[in-house]
């Protein structure tokens, strides 16, 4: 595989009003995007009660020999509960059609983003980490062509996520000149033994997983994404992460996700964590006491952070590697806005100050 990284971060204080703007505008401007637009098949009901991501697509196919088009893929938060942690989708495409890669558009930018293209330019995985309120949505735009032949066959795209609660709009499908098919429900994992439990804390221990129904999936360890993961339908090779003590070994695919029977158990010192973050600004500095306002944290360092407002932990929390969003707890006087990471937590400083309503506020 041959992989590309894409991280987009927060620049401007300036560019925060139109970011959030384009934000919510994004998802239903999918629909008719393009000249040619088509939104492919997926199930349109979620009936989960708890987090719970669809997946869908739209956009201009190429239909012609040696064309060029372009098609968005979209996840959404659609059940009831936040969706957080890692969002791993796919898109495969029939013989005649390659891609060279997708851009992400969603702003604002509290999230990590990264994804690879198979060498023969058929197999798109992204990996997205970040926190999504029910109602907000994502989207890559990927990038296709056709080759010499008039193209034809089915592109399906993907979604999985760990705590998904609704496997039945996880796969969207779009057949290119021929007739559509109905949504596909994935078959659930199960995973059935792991050949190795054990392995030195700075990772780098090759693991194999068997099972059935593992094919389109990503292996966590803990919560940290495994490397050089490979799955068919009865197996997945996966290079463990870095960490520290006895974690669960996770298979995660669109029809959900299975547990190994056995974890794994780090052995001697855990990796250099990384840098501490730094928090350099807030977007507000005061809100009611009742909580409830939108703050966005602004700094370094702060991918994947948790954050508190003093001792208070933040709602709806979903940080970039310098941008975070988040929603503030209920509380009183002036408070420390404080992000934590696996480096750490943020010194306090000036700017990092928030002040409820029944305090005066500080300028």
């Amino acid at each position: 595989m041959t992989e590309g990284m894409t991280t987009r971060l927060a620049a401007a204080w300036s560019a925060l009003g139109l970011a959030v703007t384009a934000l919510f505008a994004a998802g239903p401007a999918l629909a008719a995007e393009g000249h040619a637009a088509t939104t492919a098949t997926a199930s349109a009901t979620a009936t989960a009660t708890g987090p719970d991501v669809a997946v869908s697509q739209a956009g201009n196919y190429p239909t012609q020999p040696n064309s060029y088009g372009n098609f968005s893929v979209q996840w959404t938060s659609v059940g009831t509960t936040d969706v957080t942690g890692i969002t791993h989708l796919t898109v495969d495409l029939p013989p005649g059609l390659k891609t060279s890669g997708a851009l992400m558009y969603s702003t604002p930018y509290d999230y990590t983003f990264s994804e690879k293209v198979s060498p023969d330019g058929r197999h798109l995985e992204a990996t997205f980490r970040g926190t999504r309120v029910p109602g907000r949505g994502d989207f890559m735009k990927v990038q296709v062509t056709s080759g010499a032949e008039r193209p034809s066959g089915v592109i399906r795209a993907t979604v999985a996520n760990r705590d998904d609660m609704n496997p039945a709009n996880n796969v969207s499908t779009y057949t290119v000149n021929g007739p559509q098919q109905p949504a596909e429900v994935p078959d659930r994992p199960v995973v059935t033994a792991i050949d190795t439990a054990t392995g030195p804390g700075a990772g780098g221990t090759a693991v194999t997983l068997t099972g059935t129904g593992l094919d389109t999936g990503f292996v966590l360890f803990g919560s940290e994404q495994a490397k050089n993961v490979s799955c068919t339908a009865t197996r997945c090779t996966a290079t463990s992460p870095g960490g520290s003590g006895s974690v669960p070994v996770t298979v995660v695919t669109p029809g959900g996700a299975a547990e190994a029977p056995d974890g794994f158990a780090y052995t001697g010192p855990p990796p250099t964590p990384p840098a501490a973050p730094v928090v350099t600004g807030l977007n507000v500095r005061g809100g009611p006491s009742r909580g409830g306002t939108s703050v966005y944290v602004l700094g370094r360092n702060l991918a994947g952070g948790t954050i508190a407002f003093g001792d208070a932990p933040a709602a709806h929390v979903s940080c970039g590697d310098s941008f975070c969003s988040s929603t503030s707890p209920a509380g009183s006087g002036t408070v420390h806005v404080t992000v934590t990471t696996a480096g750490g937590t943020s010194a306090t400083v000036d700017a990092d100050r928030f002040t409820y309503a029944d305090a005066t506020p500080r300028r």
